[in-house]
């Protein structure tokens, strides 16, 4: 069975609006947010380009982030969490990265720990992803 890549939420709010909606459903649920990349602004400095604003989040949750590297080293190639948020006709797009994608990589599929962090994981940014829907 295919799992979707993310879950995606849209809000009325304003870009800056929703960064910080999200910002604050993740600490809810445990997750910090390690890196924030504007890159609509990186487009502009490096290549010139305009671009609609365009955030990536690069959330963690470090309990979390600690069991799936104690149990596969390699898992840090796909941390920390991302959610997007960019700019939409309406309001605001969100984008929350869906664990369970990792455990579809043939390497992890038999670590019974990552299933359970992914498992973990997948639930708590579901209830973001719903938090934001209310």
């Amino acid at each position: 069975m295919r799992e979707n890549i993310g879950f995606e939420v849209r809000l009325t709010d304003s870009h800056d609006q929703a960064i910080d909606k999200v910002t604050d459903a993740l600490k809810a649920e445990g997750f910090g947010v390690l890196t924030k990349i504007e890159i609509d602004q990186a487009f502009q400095k490096k290549i010139g380009k305009k671009f609609r604003p365009y955030t990536i989040l690069g959330a963690y949750n470090p309990q979390l982030a600690h069991a799936a590297l104690t149990s596969a080293r390699e898992i840090g190639l796909m941390l920390p969490c991302n959610v997007t948020v960019e700019a939409d006709i309406d309001g605001s797009l969100v984008r929350i990265m869906n664990p369970d994608i990792m455990m579809q990589t043939k390497e992890l599929v038999a670590n019974d720990t990552l299933r359970s962090v992914a498992t973990d994981a997948r639930q708590r940014l579901q209830r973001v992803a719903e938090a934001l829907r209310e």
